[in-house]
């Protein structure tokens, strides 16, 4: 099964690019792994909603033929890790081929992404910084993925 990661903007903090690099080759020890990062739309103007509406189409076009996604949003489901792992194990079972996690930039999500999505996730009810964020999802898909192949990691 293939993994895809849209996210709006580049990751700028070194810190936290370096660890989405770490947990990226970890991931991709498991299946194929992609990254799409998609450029912030600050050329819209100020208005946080123009943003975050032309965000959303950047990432539905991006998304299109894509068959299971995985929006990020701090007010979609909690799941515990051997939650997440036993969600991505029952995509892989089902035969999904590629499941896309999408994190918006810093504004948000549009509606329109959160509607398309197959399943609305939240890292927690608390806000991270959209490139923390990105960080913490590898880390959980790694973890996901150490349950399901009963590793060490996450013991």
């Amino acid at each position: 099964m293939k993994l895809r990661f849209v996210w709006v903007g580049k990751t700028r903090n070194a810190s936290v690019k370096e660890l989405i690099i770490q947990y990226l080759e970890r991931v991709n020890k498991f299946g194929r792994v992609e990254i799409v990062e998609l450029r912030d739309r600050t050329d819209v103007g100020s208005s946080i909603r123009a943003i975050i509406e032309k965000e959303g189409k950047d990432i539905l076009s991006r998304t299109a033929a894509d068959g299971f996604i995985v929006a990020l949003d701090e007010r979609g489901h909690e799941l515990d890790s051997r939650s997440l792992a036993r969600f991505i194990e029952k995509q892989r079972v089902a035969g999904t081929k590629q499941i896309t996690f999408v994190i918006g930039g810093h504004a948000g999500l549009s509606e329109e992404v959160k509607e398309r999505a197959d399943f609305v996730l939240a890292l927690s009810r608390m806000t991270f910084t959209h490139e923390l964020a990105r960080a913490l999802l590898f880390e959980q898909v790694y973890r996901a993925f150490t349950i399901i192949h009963d590793l060490p990691y996450q013991k």
